[in-house]
């Protein structure tokens, strides 16, 4: 097989900031593998906080052998997004081989649409309330949180979109004395959700806190290796491809996760329908489904996904799996 990685550039609808940065375009991997007949492809998000960079995840991609199964990149590459890219790639080119879907080779039921999470991007409180009031239709809001002034921005969100389901990702940036002071007004403004409130490896402070709101580990979670790591300290975690390494180590995630007594959350880097598309088969059932990548860009794929009132759609053959 013949394995090749290009990088594209899909431009954003608007500025996106969170408590890292903000970005214009979301960068992206694209990975094709081909047997003379057919041709799968994946795409993967490298992450500067996990110390990716498009440079080193196009070197771990271009350094794998032309012929490779899935069960080789657990030998061959670490969960991540390079490892992500190639996998999904194998898995399309698997069910164009055999003429089926991607869930039924996985002994998956047939996806439905999942209610997704749209992010509002990180901004004064004033901006914040106009963008929640612009999207006060969607069913569920996500909000980046993370600076001094997240309360006046979650009132903000909250007098803007009333009626909307509210998420918070706190992107590593509270202590656990600000969890703790904020709890009581996460609960008041109606939040379901916090994650990763805590920076990642300093998390223990969790364990035996009140945690009236769930708190989802995302930065804390990688692949089921992560698992022993989270107890005491989350209740949800949350799967994300380019974090567990693929398809393949996201559903085994999902299914070790769920019979720990763990909820989920499906989530994704700022990237196109191309690599939320996998992500469909994982997010189903899941308590949170943040899908909304390609909500975020100005451009996408040919056949993108489909979103509407019912959530996002899963993908149509001629876009992956």
């Amino acid at each position: 097989m013949d394995i090749s990685v290009t990088a594209d550039v899909f431009r954003l609808a608007e500025v996106f900031t969170i408590s890292r940065g903000s970005r214009t375009e979301a960068r992206v991997l694209t990975v094709r593998i081909s047997d003379g007949g057919q041709q799968g492809w994946g795409e993967c998000v490298p992450y500067a906080r996990y110390d990716e960079t498009l440079e080193s995840v196009r070197a771990e991609i271009e350094g794998l052998p032309s012929n490779l199964t899935r069960q080789d990149l657990y030998d061959l590459l670490p969960a991540g997004a390079a490892r992500n890219a190639v996998d999904c790639a194998l898995w399309d080119i698997e069910a164009k081989r055999a003429g089926k879907r991607v869930w039924d080779l996985a002994g998956l039921a047939a996806p439905r649409p999942e209610i997704t999470a749209y992010t509002l991007s990180l901004a004064d409180p004033a901006t914040m309330q106009a963008q929640a009031a612009k999207h006060a239709h969607r069913p569920l809001l996500k909000i980046k949180l993370g600076t001094p002034d997240d309360m006046a921005r979650l009132e903000a969100v909250r007098a803007g979109a009333p009626k909307s389901r509210i998420i918070v990702d706190a992107n590593e940036g509270w202590t656990a004395g600000v969890y703790a002071d904020l709890a009581p007004h996460l609960v008041r403004l109606g939040v379901q959700l916090v994650e990763q409130p805590l920076p990642a490896g300093e998390d223990d402070a969790l364990i035996g806190m009140d945690r009236p709101v769930p708190v989802c580990a995302d930065e804390s979670c990688h692949d089921r290796a992560s698992l022993p790591g989270l107890k005491g300290k989350y209740d949800v975690v949350n799967i994300k491809l380019d974090k567990t390494g693929g398809l393949t180590e996201a559903l085994a995630l999902r299914d070790q996760a769920l019979a720990e007594g763990y909820k989920v959350m499906v989530g994704c880097m700022v990237g196109s329908s191309l690599a939320m598309a996998p992500a469909t088969l994982v997010a189903q059932g899941a308590l949170v489904t943040d899908l909304d990548g390609p909500l975020l860009l100005a451009e996408d794929r040919d056949e993108p996904l489909e979103f509407d009132a019912a959530g996002v759609h899963p993908p149509k053959a001629a876009l992956w799996g």
